[in-house]
């Protein structure tokens, strides 16, 4: 099951190659980012401008920092402009992505997008009321959230156009709330689903900033990520071909 994972993953040498990508660009901002490492100010340190600019990088390339700070910064910041200050919501979004790019299990989980019809009778054939549904549903309900926000063009392309890209977020927003529900009594998550259900838009459009950070409106043509490549060249914002 999906969980916030990405403060326990990182590591002091994770973030002391953040303090070095903020040095590189502004040796003050490095002085107070390594002072607040010394203080253990993880999350004083991930919150600064500074770290949002240095993952972002400059030029064509982001900084030479891991992938779950290239995605935690930047979606934390995201979530914060606009009003959502709970660190672990952020955690929650950045993993998503992450676990799909890098976990061997999540990557098989999302191999082809079977669909929301899919989905749902993957939920259904659990049974009823059971930790392994709720496991079902939270991960299905946050692979919905990982191809609308970090494939919108492709989600888009398949059928129904903007339509659907909808529809993956309701689906979302019913299979988190379905993982709440039946984890609530457990004690196992439950109240952190039921936020992601009501934040599902949110984490959506949040994912799709930031994805367009890194590799432009479009991640599945060769002209998207050249024009993002020359945006970020020429310190540009990218373009949202899409909307949030």
């Amino acid at each position: 099951m999906i969980a916030p994972m990405i403060h326990h993953w990182l590591t002091r040498d994770d973030l002391g190659r953040l303090v070095a990508a903020i040095a590189r660009l502004d040796a003050a901002e490095g002085t107070a980012a390594q002072r607040a490492l010394e203080r253990g100010a993880v999350d004083e340190l991930l919150d600064t401008p500074a770290a949002r600019e240095a993952v972002l990088g400059q030029g064509g390339a982001p900084a030479p920092v891991p992938i779950t700070l290239l995605w935690y910064v930047p979606v934390r910041a995201a979530l914060r402009e606009r009003g959502e200050a709970d660190v672990q919501m952020a955690d929650f979004a950045a993993t998503v992505p992450v676990l799909f790019l890098a976990s061997r299990r999540h990557r098989a989980l999302a191999r082809g997008d079977a669909g929301i019809a899919s989905w749902w009778r993957s939920i259904a054939a659990l049974p009823d009321g059971t930790v392994a549904q709720a496991e079902q549903a939270a991960d299905t309900g946050a692979l919905a959230l990982w191809w609308a926000g970090c494939f919108p063009e492709w989600v888009s392309r398949k059928t129904g156009g903007r339509g659907m890209l909808r529809a993956y977020v309701t689906f979302a927003t019913h299979a988190f709330a379905l993982a709440a529900r039946l984890l609530g009594h457990r004690g196992a998550g439950g109240e952190l689903y039921a936020r992601a259900a009501e934040r599902a838009k949110l984490l959506r459009a949040v994912l799709a900033s930031t994805r367009r950070e890194f590799i432009g409106s479009d991640a599945h043509s060769a002209d998207g990520r050249l024009d993002r490549f020359l945006e970020r060249m020429e310190g540009r914002a990218p373009r949202d071909t899409l909307g949030n």
